[in-house]
């Protein structure tokens, strides 16, 4: 998300800043920066958890995170990894500012010595942690971070070598919408309202956009909002007076359950549909109460209904360790914690070039969320979960492997 010449300036001023603060954490043998992470000491092994544990959107990491250190303390329990090894979290809150996130992540590759790093949440963020993943040789993970640029270059279309994720990107997503939305919604007229400001919500408008009509359907209008905005009545009114029959919202749970909230008060029943930045146990809250979301939609990693005992168990554990529910960023977290931890023992080593090298062979793979094969653009094959909200549950709609 955001300029890539922004995060190029931050790159070359954070490099500068951890060449100061690392100088002497190169190795001695000549191996420059990827010596900076390339080991952890005896039976331990770090890992760096880089995460947005405060700002806006700390719901999202803070449920990643609380999984990451779930999925670690199960490991070590059964015997860690490789013969014995224990995996140590080492985490960092970057309050979901790309700065920090960098920062963060040099932080931990340089001081930390981490062999690889889980986090952040957003696409943003990641861009930026993964910079100095890439400029150390350490492999980094993202278990939610949907925008395609973040495995992929798009100025080179070449795939970032050391930038992984276990969620699936948003085109995906905005397409298995559009076909919902004519297919199983029978909308006709659509209305987009997406956020101006950010990345995630534009890139999943343009897709749907461009998606929706294949199937049959019309968009008659489309309106942009900012970051900040309160006040969402007077586009929801354009939309009303268009004839949409149904409403494609791709943006954060804080400005969904306000437009939300915002379009029952004007009377508008419509259905409503999204995507994964819904999934938030504030969602209702901003919503104006359950019954608001009723005839609300959204693409999701994971549902907590699915019957599958191994996700089952996994919200079990969750609720019994922190006293609540888990959701999609939680189980993503999870998958990631889990993958990483297949990845070191099928390298059979903690260096990060052999984890980078298994990670990238990753194929079969059991997770909650999916079972996942990692592609040529280091994305998984995966489910994609469609969840409608039923009086503020949850509900499994369908699954699509896309």
């Amino acid at each position: 998300m955001g300029s890539i010449k922004k995060i190029a300036f931050l790159t070359l001023a954070l490099i500068l800043t951890v060449a100061l603060i690392a100088g002497c954490g190169q190795n001695k043998s000549g191996t420059g920066q990827q010596g900076a992470a390339s080991s952890s000491s005896g039976d331990t092994i770090n890992i760096g958890v880089n995460y947005e544990l405060s700002g806006d959107v700390a719901t999202y990491g803070t449920n990643s995170k609380d999984a990451i250190l779930l999925a670690f303390e199960e490991i070590n329990q059964k015997g860690g990894v490789l013969g014995g090894k224990k995996l140590n979290p080492i985490v960092l809150d970057n309050g979901g500012k790309r700065e920090e996130a960098m920062s963060a992540a040099a932080k931990l590759i340089t001081e930390n010595k981490v062999v690889a790093l889980l986090g952040p949440a957003t696409s943003g963020a990641t861009m930026a942690a993964s910079t100095m993943a890439t400029e150390y040789k350490v492999p980094i993970i993202s278990p939610s971070a949907t925008n395609p640029d973040v495995t992929v270059d798009p100025q080179t279309k070449k795939v970032r070598d050391y930038v992984f994720r276990v969620c699936f990107i948003d085109p995906t997503q905005a397409i298995v919408g559009a076909q919902f939305a004519a297919k199983d919604l029978g909308a006709k007229k659509a209305a987009i309202l997406y956020s101006n400001s950010d990345e995630y919500s534009k890139g999943l408008y343009q897709v749907f956009k461009e998606e929706f009509p294949k199937d049959g359907g019309q968009i008659v209008a489309e309106e942009s909002f900012n970051s900040g905005d309160q006040d969402f009545r007077p586009a929801l009114t354009r939309v009303k007076n268009a004839g949409a029959d149904l409403i494609y919202v791709p943006a954060y749970y804080g400005d969904v359950g306000k437009i939300v909230n915002q379009a029952r008060e004007l009377g508008i029943k419509v259905p409503m549909l999204g995507a994964d930045g819904w999934d938030s146990p504030k969602l209702a809250e901003y919503a104006g109460g359950a019954a608001n979301l009723n005839n609300t939609y959204f693409t999701n990693h994971y549902a907590a209904s699915d019957a599958n005992p191994r996700l089952q168990a996994f919200i079990k554990a969750f609720k019994a360790k922190y006293n609540k529910e888990p959701d999609a960023f939680a189980a993503l977290g999870y998958d990631a914690a889990y993958m990483l931890a297949d990845a070191i023992n099928r390298a059979g080593s903690a260096d990060p070039e052999a984890i980078r090298k298994a990670l990238a062979a990753t194929k079969d793979f059991d997770g909650i969320t999916s079972k996942m094969t990692i592609d040529e653009t280091h994305t998984p094959i995966k489910d994609v979960s469609i969840i409608a909200m039923v009086d503020g549950n949850q509900t499994l709609k369908k699954k699509i492997t896309y």
